[in-house]
């Protein structure tokens, strides 16, 4: 399975999009700083997850949220999991 997800910092309004194939393991990789593009604005939440069978599937969906670019249609998808 290929995963994508939005991580929300803790400590500022910053959201990052990827995906990944092994979710757990990336989202560790976040957590301890070992990403550069996130290392700055720790500590993070998951505010979402969907799960795709291909890389290709989820990297298109990646984009897609992506786009939106923390407009509506952001919001309403980070809304609909969090209540």
């Amino acid at each position: 399975m290929f995963y994508v997800y939005v991580l929300k910092s803790v400590s500022s309004n910053h959201y990052y999009t990827g995906h990944t194939s092994k979710l757990q393991e990336r989202l560790s990789h976040h957590s301890s700083g070992l990403v550069k593009s996130t290392k700055k604005y720790l500590p993070w939440e998951i505010v979402y997850t969907e799960a795709f069978k291909t890389k290709s599937e989820a990297y298109k969906r990646e984009l897609q949220i992506k786009s939106y670019k923390g407009g509506n249609a952001f919001k309403k998808l980070i809304n609909s999991v969090s209540g």
